[in-house]
């Protein structure tokens, strides 16, 4: 009860805050290309139930029927330049607070993936799922983008075993610490499975 309490309160002061950034970004994206500024993709949720995770595009409209599909690498010449910028600074994951709102998501724990992922992960790697999936968390503050994808589940499951309140804090704090500093959380081709998110 506690946690979903500072869920609701972070994601309605951050939308209130990052509100004139979100729409200029919404403006700039539909500046330079055509589409909805908001991209929605079915993500596996707490328990394997799929949701629609939404985001800011950042790439161009229909991305995922062009080039390598879903998967996403370095340098890929479908990322707007906007959407350069917008990942740069994470400022591409701001509706995921509407997602936190809703109760699809929280404020921290593993990063929402996509099915062909959760299809591939073992007996232990199911874990991470019995949280709800969150928009910062163990395993990006500890160096995602360098990771292996299996390093990554590993922390994520780490942190299922061991997450108290005092914890999520930690995690969030050191997150805001990263986005003040310019680090971003989100760098480059975000290392091993790589999709639009």
């Amino acid at each position: 009860m506690i946690v979903r309490a500072l869920d609701i309160l972070v994601a309605s002061v951050a939308l209130l805050v990052s509100s004139p950034v979100l729409l200029g970004a919404m403006i700039a994206i539909r500046i330079e290309s055509h589409g909805s500024p908001i991209y929605r993709q079915r993500r596996i949720g707490r328990d394997g139930e799929p949701f629609e995770m939404l985001k800011l595009r950042t790439m161009v409209s229909g991305a995922e029927h062009l080039g390598a599909g879903m998967a996403v690498n370095h340098g890929d010449p479908r990322i707007t330049r906007v959407g350069h910028v917008l990942r740069r600074f994470s400022i591409d994951e701001l509706p995921n607070l509407v997602n936190v709102l809703r109760g699809e998501m929280s404020i921290v724990g593993p990063r929402p993936t996509i099915q062909a992922q959760v299809d591939q992960y073992t007996p232990p790697q199911r874990r991470r799922l019995e949280v709800k999936p969150g928009i910062t968390g163990w395993a990006q503050i500890n160096g995602r983008a360098s990771l292996p994808w299996h390093e990554r589940i590993e922390l994520d499951v780490w942190y299922v075993d061991h997450r108290t309140l005092r914890l999520d804090l930690a995690i969030l704090l050191k997150t805001v610490r990263l986005l003040a500093s310019g680090e971003g959380l989100y760098k480059g081709d975000r290392g091993g499975w790589k999709t639009h998110a």
